[in-house]
């Protein structure tokens, strides 16, 4: 009797466990970026829809460990923020930045089940090695990619995916800069593929009405960029928000400023296998 009892026992915990598994399986899985700005970016979108409530305070450096209520039982998985649109067949959403979703060939402005406003504090930015800020070279920059022919190219070229920033466009030059003198010279700036490069081929054609050739190299990770310009081996970058510079200064001990906003990539959120926000909207 004692052995069937434990037979009985055991096919009873197995059944137990069979029926957790199964429960455990249709739990929701949503990808963050796993970067700590663009984390906690991603977090405050899915609180703004009502989807999770994060601690009182924490604002932009807030992770998962951060969620103060998460009613729907998500389980959220930290992802390396260029690898998510290659993950969201295997999760239920993802919330990815636009510059991925593009390059991925998703488009933003269709695809997205949600999206953030254009909101300026995540605005892509030059950066430049502290000291550097009013060198002609870099006013010459900033000034091609301040202009209207930039913000235009942006607004036909992304239709809303990416969107300018610049308030006041320029013709494309600085008065204050002595073009004479920069005739014949190269501009180096490191920058991510999608719409970084993109757009800094507009302003090549700016600068090269100047004689000034604008030389752009691609990098496809958040610490190169950086690493480039901090060792003077390039003359600037264009592929981050100015929150992400703060925090990279702050961990690298790196001394890089940013001297102007140019446009911003709305971050969504994204259906894998659900379609709408039906399953984490109720």
């Amino acid at each position: 009797m004692k052995i069937k009892n434990l037979i009985l026992a055991a096919l009873l915990a197995l059944s137990t466990a069979a029926v957790s598994s199964c429960g455990s399986s249709n739990q929701l899985t949503v990808a963050v970026p796993n970067d700590t700005t663009n984390e906690a970016r991603a977090l405050l979108r899915l609180e703004e829809q009502g989807i999770i409530k994060l601690k009182d305070g924490v604002g932009i450096t807030a992770t998962i460990k951060d969620i103060a209520e998460n009613p729907h039982n998500i389980k959220f998985n930290e992802v390396e923020a260029a690898q998510l649109p290659n993950i969201l067949k295997d999760v239920d959403y993802a919330v990815i930045n636009s510059n991925y979703a593009i390059e991925a060939g998703i488009n933003p402005v269709k695809d997205s089940l949600a999206t953030e406003g254009s909101s300026s504090a995540y605005s892509n930015i030059i950066a430049v090695k502290e000291g550097s800020e009013n060198t002609d070279k870099v006013k010459a920059l900033v000034a091609a990619l301040s202009s209207q022919k930039v913000a235009d190219y942006i607004s036909e070229k992304y239709d809303g995916a990416v969107v300018s920033t610049v308030e006041n466009p320029t013709d494309g030059y600085d008065s204050s800069v002595d073009y004479g003198a920069l005739a014949g010279t190269t501009i180096t700036v490191a920058a991510s593929p999608t719409p970084h490069a993109e757009i800094l081929a507009i302003a090549k054609d700016i600068l090269a009405e100047k004689n000034i050739t604008l030389a752009v190299t691609e990098f496809t990770d958040y610490i190169q960029p950086n690493n480039v310009v901090d060792s003077g081996e390039f003359d600037a970058n264009y592929f981050q928000h100015k929150p992400y510079l703060d925090d990279f200064n702050e961990q690298n001990g790196t001394k890089l400023v940013s001297v102007a906003a140019i446009h911003v990539e709305p971050m969504g959120v994204y259906g894998g296998k659900q379609s709408s926000l039906d399953a984490i909207s109720k």
